[in-house]
């Protein structure tokens, strides 16, 4: 330790590594997904609400609301999302 002095609990991690026949959660995961139906499922969610939060989230920068209490946050939620299907009808040609 740097400080012994300063540090009250020492932790010692053992790493193991993988396990011999079990399979883990993300390879059980990764195996469900890449079925057909995990595939129809994957897609039917990409198709629907998941790229609408990515894109207030990621483009529009939605990580948190800057306004405090229900009401404004339910404002600007709307605000957001109107902006976001405004543009979508402009995207589409909606505008021409």
């Amino acid at each position: 330790l740097r400080t012994p002095d300063k540090t009250k609990v020492r932790q010692v991690a053992f790493f193991r590594g993988k396990r011999d026949g079990v399979e883990s959660h993300t390879e059980r995961m990764k195996r469900r997904i890449d079925s057909d139906q995990g595939k129809q499922m994957i897609g039917a969610r990409f198709a629907s609400v998941e790229p609408v939060f990515g894109n207030l989230r990621h483009n529009k920068r939605l990580d948190r609301f800057t306004l405090r209490g229900r009401t404004k946050v339910d404002g600007q939620w709307k605000l957001y999302c109107m902006v976001h299907n405004i543009e979508k009808l402009g995207h589409h040609g909606y505008a021409n």
